[in-house]
C-alpha cells in the first residue's frame, strides 16, 4: 500500500512494522518517525487504526484464557531460536521422534 506521495518513511517501512509499532517494541526515534508518517498519510493512518481496532477486540475477547504451559515453552523456544540465529525447523522439534515401524 502506498499513497502515492513522497514521504520521509516510506509506507511499506510503516506497514512492514506496524506491529511493532503497535505494540511499542521499537526504538523511540522510531516510534517518532512513524507517528510523524500517520500524520501525513491518511491510508497508513487507516490501516493503523484497523489494525489497532482489530488488537483490542482480540485481546478484549481472548486475552482472559489461559495458554497452556506446554503450548507456552514451544512458543518461547521457537523464540529462543530465531533470536539466537538459528535456523527454525518446518516440523515440531519438541515431539519425540516416532518409533520405527517393523515391516
Amino acid at each position: 500500500m502506498s499513497c502515492g506521495e513522497p514521504h520521509e518513511t516510506d509506507c511499506s517501512e510503516v506497514l512492514d512494522h506496524l506491529y511493532e509499532f503497535l505494540d511499542s517494541e521499537m526504538p523511540d526515534v522510531d516510534r517518532d518517525k512513524f507517528q510523524h508518517h500517520f500524520e501525513e498519510c491518511s491510508p497508513c493512518l487507516e490501516k493503523y487504526g484497523l489494525e489497532q481496532a482489530v488488537k483490542k477486540l482480540v485481546k478484549r475477547c481472548c486475552g482472559h484464557d489461559d495458554v497452556p504451559a506446554d503450548l507456552r515453552a514451544k512458543v518461547m523456544g521457537r523464540i529462543e531460536l530465531i533470536r539466537s540465529g538459528q535456523t527454525v525447523p518446518e516440523h515440531d522439534v519438541t515431539k519425540a521422534p516416532a518409533a520405527p515401524q517393523e515391516s
